[in-house]
């Protein structure tokens, strides 16, 4: 059994960012000058297009889940015969220079992330101003048509909340928390706000998800203190990770767990049954696309999504289809 999607129009979203992944097999070199391929990232491997495409996220040092990103981007590149530039900060502000720095260089297209939209767009409209191609991904859903981005890919990160909030409450939930790793991300208050609206008995908690200890931590406490809460919705994996800790800690063994996203220890924690389910939106896709778009804009004119964004996601994967998914992902590509 393959992940199943909440909604037919997810999956027919992502299939259509698919259908593109596979025709860049059939493109030819590109349309820019050759040039030689300078910085970091990589590329090269499908011809030489000439072009230059930074990616800039707002990736906290540590976490896994960017991997993913990175690997996706990065094979983009290689296919498209680009030059990657990768850069993040977790800081809205020093995102926003990262994105000017790009503008200065002169880059042939930037994707990025929408998590603090404000801070973000401002800087956005430099680059479109100066003629530079920009489109977004992963944050922001709600916000890549006032930044002006060709297009945006990303999963319905409230629907994927509202998802949580219903499978909870099929499986027992009497109160559930919903921690929060990172402050001012539109799409984490998303994925919170989502679980509410389907479960009005959440409570969200925030945590430094720069600390896993710390996590631990604020979790352990709130599961000491408040018995009604039986359920624990994460927005990360090792968030996900440290709540098994948690729930040890405060002698509660009837706590579980569900969670947004994943990595190779919370996907093992799926099969194992000590994860209910993760929320997966497909990071390697969101990565890959965003510079495929790039690519193709520059080359062709293309934009995909019709002025809506292209979805990867929300899927559910737990004991019933780990079994298929859990080699992607322990091989970065998932």
């Amino acid at each position: 059994m393959t992940p199943t999607r909440t909604r037919k129009g997810l999956a027919a979203s992502a299939g259509v960012a698919l259908a593109a992944a596979f025709a860049l097999s059939a493109c030819s070199g590109g349309g820019a000058p050759a040039a030689s391929s300078t910085g970091g990232g990589g590329g090269g491997g499908g011809g030489n297009s000439g072009y230059t495409f930074a990616m800039i996220t707002h990736e906290t040092p540590g976490d896994t889940f960017w991997d993913r990103i990175k690997a996706g981007a990065q094979q983009a590149a290689k296919d498209t015969g680009a030059n990657l530039k990768y850069s993040s900060d977790p800081d809205a502000s020093k995102q926003a220079v990262l994105i000017q720095n790009a503008i200065d260089s002169k880059v042939d297209g930037i994707a990025t992330t929408l998590v603090t939209p404000d801070a973000l767009i401002p800087t956005i409209k430099k680059a479109e101003a100066a003629g530079i191609p920009v489109d977004t991904f992963n944050s922001g859903i709600d916000f890549f048509q006032k930044a002006g981005s060709l297009t945006h890919f990303a999963s319905n990160e409230k629907l994927g909340g509202e998802e949580a909030g219903k499978r909870a409450a099929a499986a027992g939930a009497t109160k559930i928390l919903c921690t929060i790793q990172q402050t001012g991300s539109v799409a984490l208050e998303d994925r919170c706000a989502g679980v509410k609206a389907s479960f009005p008995n959440t409570e969200n908690l925030q945590v430094n998800g720069a600390d896993d200890a710390a996590v631990t931590t604020a979790i352990q406490a709130k599961l000491t203190q408040d018995k009604a809460v039986n359920w624990v919705v994460t927005l990360g994996a090792p968030q996900a990770l440290d709540t098994i800790k948690a729930a040890q800690g405060a002698g509660r063994p009837d706590v579980k767990i569900g969670t947004f996203d994943t990595n190779p220890d919370a996907a093992q924690a799926v099969q194992d049954g000590k994860i209910q389910w993760f929320i997966d939106q497909q990071p390697y896709l969101q990565g890959y696309m965003a510079i495929s778009q790039l690519y193709l804009f520059k080359k062709n004119g293309n934009v995909l999504g019709g002025g809506q964004a292209v979805l990867t996601g929300p899927s559910f994967v737990d004991k019933t289809n780990i079994a298929q998914v859990l080699p992607f992902i322990k091989q970065n590509t998932r």
